[in-house]
């Protein structure tokens, strides 16, 4: 069948698995051409490994430094007509061209959050790597269930007070204004759950009750802060509630496995257009100025440029390069006092009317729609697919 993108809001409800494919061979090629780790890890596990950051991760950990991987991923085959998520797409591609190199890599398929998943994990690292040297934390998520069954439900909202800011239109990209509601503690707490650092934290006890993680691994989790521009939105709202959570996890998770020599550190990145950012009100419209600014001073990166870096210049498998704080900034141009400064100047003019002089609305697109592998240079998107694609780890699938 002929498969083109079918957008609700901020959602593509199709993926196209040969602009998937294309998509992640374009990251490998960047990896083998711009890698330069030192002292990289060979025994890596990727929790959320199938989109964004965390596939990033993945290929630069496989085809920057030869690491055997295993994925952690929550995504849906092709059924009928009905096509597979990125993610799967994306991971299939990864696994094929992980088996051409001759690089271990398999994929666990199930909720993260689970005891199930975490068992079904460390029994695969058991068998077929005995240990694991650096875990990566990159899971995005609306919901959790606890294991006494309780199901936490994040929300993307501001605390305090209501807040009220200019917003792009995803439907037709307009310019208008967004109220964001105030969140209640329930929706707080709920919220931290989900998206905070007490999962982290149990997967790695998880793993050294196991002793199913070397000695002096490495972990780290992704974090975003962003300019003041969006506070109210997201550091100090619901997410960045979350995320001041996680940052407090990385000191405990160094504190409590000391004896181990684990280290557990906060990568802090850029602004990006990905499927959970897409999500946020108020959010997209500021992507689209930075991008536009970014490009221009010659310092945009998206996914992959930014964990390249995160994997060579900032030195996370040695002695991580790190603020006062102890995180590692790859948000470190998109704050820049020339950047945000210009940002914050076409914020205060932009409107419908001179959006595209202003806002990079195009390249927000782009973006957009090559999370779900349309818009790639040279896919054939007449072609009739059959959207049924198979993950070479798992054999269940069709």
């Amino acid at each position: 069948m002929k498969i083109s993108p079918k957008v609700r809001e901020f959602l593509c409800l199709t993926a196209h698995p040969e602009g998937c494919q294309k998509n992640v061979e374009n990251q490998i090629t960047y990896v083998k051409k711009h890698s330069e780790v030192k002292n990289g890890p060979k025994k890596v596990l990727i929790i959320g490994a199938s989109t964004g950051y965390g596939l990033a991760s993945r290929i630069n950990a496989a085809f920057g430094c030869g690491a055997a991987t295993i994925g952690v991923m929550f995504e849906r085959q092709a059924a009928g007509k009905r096509t597979a998520t990125a993610g799967w797409y994306n991971t299939a591609a990864f696994e094929h061209a992980a088996a051409n190199e001759d690089l271990y890599a398999k994929t666990v398929n199930g909720d993260a959050f689970s005891k199930e998943v975490k068992d079904q994990v460390i029994d695969l690292i058991k068998k077929d790597l005995g240990k694991v040297d650096a875990v990566i934390y990159s899971l995005a998520a609306p919901r959790r269930t606890a294991e006494d069954g309780t199901v936490y439900q994040s929300v993307l909202k501001t605390t305090g007070e209501d807040f009220t800011n200019k917003n792009l239109n995803l439907k037709d990209n307009t310019i208008g204004e967004k109220t964001i509601e105030a969140a209640t503690e329930e929706e707080v707490e709920a919220t931290v759950k989900v998206m905070g650092g007490e999962d982290w934290k149990a997967w790695i006890r998880a793993l050294t009750d196991a002793d199913a993680i070397e000695e002096d691994a490495v972990t780290f989790a992704y974090s975003y802060i962003g300019p003041e521009l969006t506070y109210p939105i997201y550091f100090e709202g619901t997410i960045g509630a979350a995320k001041k959570h996680l940052h407090k996890t990385a000191g405990e998770i160094s504190e409590e496995f000391k004896e181990n020599g684990i280290s557990a550190y906060i990568s802090v990145n850029k602004g990006l257009v990905t499927q959970a950012s897409s999500a946020i009100p108020i959010v997209p419209l500021y992507m689209a100025v930075l991008y536009s600014v970014m490009k221009e001073k010659g310092l945009h990166e998206g996914c992959i440029e930014q964990i390249t870096r995160l994997f060579g210049e900032k030195a996370v498998f040695g002695q991580a390069e790190t603020d006062g704080q102890g995180l590692i900034r790859l948000d470190d141009w998109e704050l820049k006092p020339e950047v945000q400064a210009e940002v914050e100047r076409r914020w205060e003019k932009i409107n419908t009317e001179n959006v595209r002089e202003y806002a990079d609305i195009e390249g927000y697109w782009e973006d957009f729609y090559q999370m779900f592998g349309f818009h790639m240079d040279g896919v054939d998107y007449e072609k009739d697919l059959d959207p049924s694609v198979n993950i070479p780890s798992i054999p269940d699938a069709e």
